[in-house]
Order: structure tokens, then C-alpha cells, then sequence
């Protein structure tokens, strides 16, 4: 049996206005259901170990965390290696209600773009007003990024964590790799 890897195996790149690191193994839980009932609220805030996030926010620390992508669902972010036995306990905690707990912990890549010029990278790749006043740590958003989905949010001031479809993880990688070139600032 093989050893699960990252997409890009670890790939950074750091010559230029901002870090880009590929984020280590990552596990990932797509919860769907009633976000208002207890047992869904508790299935994801029992593994991710987190409060439950707002609408459009995300709630993380360091591997944990729950970051809210609509209505009707959850991403769940817990350690990869316990992603089986977080799916049973979350099996068990949503009883009967109508919910799905998912590991897709494979087929996405997760990226982390950090340095004083974070938000200037993004800005340049995503529909989105990231401005400071607009854009705060804790805020969580579903988008483009150029031609692909991505879901991003703001770790903290100087960091954004980014989460794709692991098939275009490259051409994501890519992106932000030429978005944070040298001498690429916009002085926002």
C-alpha cells in the first residue's frame, strides 16, 4: 500500500512578494444538512474541536477547524490520519438526521499565501473586495480564482489559506506563484 502525499508534495515558493506553501496532508470532512439542528452543530464541533462560524466565516485553529461554505454546509477540518474515526463519531452523534459526512480529504490541495503582501496576491486572482475593511481574519469566501473554484479565508493579517480541487492544485500553485512575482506589487 502506498503513503498518501500532497498534491505538489510540499511545493513552496518564496522569491517573491509573498510565500506560497502547500499545506501538509490536510484532512477533510463535507458536512451537509441542517445547519440550525443540534446534531449537525454537534457532529461538526464535536471533531473540529471549534465553535461553530457565521455565515461566511471560518472558525480554525492550526489543523481544526469548521469553515462554512453555504446554507446547507459545513467543511470540517480535523487531522488527516483521523478522518475515518471523526466520520464514525460524527455518524454517530447525527443519529437520525438528515445529514452527509463526507472525507474528501483527497481530492482537494490546500495552499497558504502569507507575508505582508497576502492580500495583494489574492486581490489580483479573486472577484473579491479584500481591502482591509472588507476583509478581516475569520473571513470565509467560495469564489473564483481566475479560471477554477476556490475556497479561501484569512488565517490572520498576513496569511490566507486556500483550498482547491487537487487536480488543479498546479495551475493553482501556478497562479499564485505569478501573482506574488517580483516587482509585481500594487502598493494597495
Amino acid at each position: 500500500m502506498s503513503d498518501p502525499v500532497t498534491a505538489l508534495d510540499g511545493a513552496v515558493s518564496d522569491a517573491g512578494i509573498a510565500t506560497i506553501t502547500e499545506v501538509p496532508l490536510q484532512g477533510m470532512i463535507t458536512l451537509r444538512g441542517d445547519l440550525s439542528t443540534t446534531a449537525v452543530k454537534n457532529a461538526a464541533t464535536g471533531v473540529a474541536a471549534v465553535d461553530m462560524p457565521g455565515q461566511g466565516e471560518a472558525n480554525c485553529v492550526e489543523n481544526r477547524g469548521i469553515c462554512w461554505m453555504s446554507p446547507d454546509e459545513m467543511l470540517v477540518l480535523c487531522p488527516y490520519e483521523t478522518v475515518a474515526a471523526n466520520i464514525e463519531l460524527m455518524q454517530k452523534t447525527l443519529s437520525d438526521a438528515h445529514a452527509l459526512a463526507v472525507n474528501v480529504s483527497d481530492a482537494r490541495a490546500s495552499f497558504r499565501v502569507g507575508g505582508g503582501r497576502a492580500r495583494e496576491v489574492i486581490a489580483k486572482l479573486c472577484p473579491v473586495d479584500l481591502s482591509p475593511d472588507a476583509f478581516k481574519p475569520g473571513m470565509f469566501r467560495r469564489t473564483r480564482m481566475a479560471q477554477v473554484p476556490a475556497a479561501f479565508w484569512m488565517r490572520d493579517e498576513d496569511s490566507f489559506q486556500i483550498i482547491c480541487f487537487r487536480s488543479q492544485a498546479q495551475y493553482v500553485f501556478d497562479l499564485l506563484t505569478v501573482a506574488a512575482q517580483p516587482g509585481s506589487e500594487v502598493n494597495l
